[in-house]
């Protein structure tokens, strides 16, 4: 049940990934967020929007939930 679940998700979360890709013309999703860290959601959702032909970004070297959140605002920080 559970796996049934994450799979909808994932196939709602990329198929309103693709309707806002056409509408602004953009091509390249990024997964970011705590959500993402669930490796099943990440992995079922990223196979879902490479199918439809986007580019899908993930967190490599910061972690996607708030262990992340310092690294913005350090950034935004630096910016302004």
């Amino acid at each position: 049940m559970a796996r049934f679940f994450h799979a909808g998700l994932a196939e709602y979360t990329a198929q309103v990934a693709e309707d806002l890709s056409l509408r602004a013309g953009l091509k390249t999703v990024a997964l970011s967020g705590g959500v993402f860290q669930n490796s099943l959601l990440s992995s079922l959702t990223s196979d879902k929007l490479r199918r439809r032909g986007l580019t899908v970004l993930r967190h490599e070297l910061i972690p996607p939930n708030d262990g992340g959140l310092c690294i913005g605002q350090a950034v935004y920080a630096t910016q302004n």
